[in-house]
């Protein structure tokens, strides 16, 4: 688990920016976001005070299962696994499969939020 650099960047700002590094004519600096959001209003809802306290449950507590995770939680397995497919969508989480169990897994724990 790591620090995670989250930028706010417009998505066609974000989508050519991509774009020119795929072609090769500008490279990522060190200390760049690695995280992208669209809005200030999407960081705050991924990035919330309740789901930051998911990740620090799922953290903490080690789930083996969504459906412990729930139960820790008391959120609704289909809430639950709605918000964590989001956090994963954005490298926050890590949904892995065992045993024919989803089991969450935290990627990063601490964040460093940079505005454009």
């Amino acid at each position: 688990m790591s620090r995670c650099i989250v930028g706010v960047m417009d998505p066609d700002k974000l989508q050519e920016r991509e774009r020119e590094i795929a072609d090769g004519k500008c490279q990522p600096r060190r200390g760049e976001p690695t995280v992208w959001f669209p809005s200030t209003s999407s960081l705050a809802a991924v990035l919330s005070d309740d789901n930051r306290a998911l990740l620090r449950t799922i953290r903490e507590s080690k789930p083996g299962s969504l459906a412990a995770l729930a139960e820790l939680t008391g959120r609704k397995p289909s809430n639950l696994s709605r918000t964590l497919k989001t956090m994963a969508s954005y490298g926050l989480v890590e949904i892995q499969r065992s045993k024919g169990l989803l089991v969450p897994m935290v990627k990063t724990t601490e964040f460093l939020i940079i505005l454009d």
